[in-house]
């Protein structure tokens, strides 16, 4: 009794590495691609310009009318 496989297992073994070989690298180079896409945008899209300092009117609010309500910090002298 060998152990040996039969000449058509052989060739179905060989059929599905292949198969399976060819679907990981497919899948691979999907992902890759997409994964440089990705990059390639977020280098391409426009950083968010700084937090402007806004001038507040002669009545110290602030134009959208709301107050400031915080704590003032205590004066020392």
């Amino acid at each position: 009794m060998g152990t040996a496989l039969a000449p058509q297992r052989r060739e179905r073994l060989g059929l599905l590495l292949a198969a399976s070989t060819g679907v990981t690298f497919t899948i691979a180079a999907v992902a890759d691609a997409l994964a440089v896409r990705r990059a390639r945008r977020r280098a391409a899209a426009p950083s968010a310009p700084p937090a402007r300092h806004q001038e507040r009117p002669a009545g110290g609010r602030p134009a959208g009318g709301r107050t400031d309500r915080r704590t003032p910090a205590p004066v020392t002298c």
